[in-house]
């Protein structure tokens, strides 16, 4: 067999090794790629769902509009998703056309009953169910598959042209001010909440007591707050256990020098009227020190921002809680 001299051997090696080591790296560089959202997208508050699937409160009348009547399963399913295929009562002759886009809706009743600033009728809670599109259109009738689903479709849904929403945006942590002063601007109360819960938290739906005719808009921030000292969970009441004695405040046994370790706490009779400076039997409490103190600042529990506006409410979408929030917040303009 020819051999290869020793000189050439080694350089054939050498070569080959360079090769090996080159093409790891050109895997290296060329793995697994990474596409990152855009900066924008990340900073987005609201999702698909949050925008087409929150609801409102619609003061004006619905119009006639079309109506989910029947679907192509009906027989084995009265419930219907996306992907199934619905027929609508409303056709060529009412202006449908092929390749045409409507909202899911169904109206759950007019608002009573919840927190609120404003008086009169505030409108009906619409719920937004899904999105359809028609495929085949007759004279008085349509076809259409549901395209997103928020929840089940039902026989007697309505449809409703898609509106137009765009999420806002995020804002820093560092622009929320857990103490800040109010601004003067307009307030109203946080009626209630998608999904009826009374508590609720960041990335929530909630339903506000201002709109349109408070010139409020989509994007616009709102703080959430309660008076200082309201909207506890718990109460306690009996804060002072032991009562006040004429000879002390011991124990009714064994008297403990005077002062028992659950005793209540004495007041300085200076602030009585004629008093003479002595420490009495008369007791501080929590209630009295509330009642005799200055202005107190509100309790700010959260942040929200408007995601759709109707004549008297608005639809919004909590962007952050320090604190519990419920129905019945208060919430201002920033």
């Amino acid at each position: 067999m020819h051999q290869l001299p020793k000189r050439s051997f080694f350089s054939l090696v050498c070569l080959l090794l360079l090769a090996v080591t080159a093409n790891a790296q050109t895997e290296k560089r060329s793995g697994p790629t990474v596409i990152e959202p855009p900066a924008e997208q990340t900073r987005q508050v609201a999702g698909r769902t949050s925008l087409y699937c929150a609801g409102y409160i619609r003061y004006q009348r619905l119009p006639k509009t079309p109506e989910i009547v029947g679907a192509t399963q009906e027989s084995e399913q009265n419930t219907f998703a996306s992907g199934n295929v619905v027929y609508l009562n409303a056709g060529l002759q009412q202006g449908v056309k092929e390749g045409q886009n409507f909202q899911i809706i169904r109206p759950r009743g007019d608002v009573k009953g919840v927190y609120r600033q404003k008086n009169g009728f505030l409108g009906t809670y619409v719920q937004e169910v899904g999105q359809l599109q028609v495929f085949k259109v007759r004279e008085r009738m349509s076809m259409a598959q549901i395209t997103y689903s928020c929840d089940t479709v039902l026989l007697g849904d309505l449809l409703m042209d898609i509106p137009s929403r765009v999420s806002p945006l995020r804002r820093p942590e560092s622009t929320f001010d857990q103490f800040a002063e109010p601004t003067g601007k307009q307030t109203g109360r946080l009626m209630m909440s998608h999904g009826g819960h009374e508590m609720v938290t960041t990335n929530d739906i909630v339903f506000i007591d201002l709109g349109a005719e408070d010139k409020v808009n989509a994007g616009e921030y709102l703080t959430i707050y309660r008076p200082l000292g309201t909207g506890n969970l718990t109460r306690v009441d009996n804060e002072e256990s032991a009562r006040g004695r004429a000879t002390g405040f011991q124990s009714d046994r064994y008297r403990g020098g005077g002062v028992g370790i659950q005793a209540q706490r004495a007041k300085d009779s200076t602030f009585l009227v004629n008093g003479d400076g002595r420490y009495r039997y008369r007791p501080i409490t929590t209630k009295g020190v509330k009642r005799n103190r200055p202005e107190m600042p509100r309790r700010i529990v959260g942040e929200m921002v408007i995601i759709d506006v109707q004549a008297r409410t608005a639809t919004a979408i909590i962007t952050r809680a320090v604190a519990e929030v419920h129905t019945g917040d208060w919430v201002e303009i920033q």
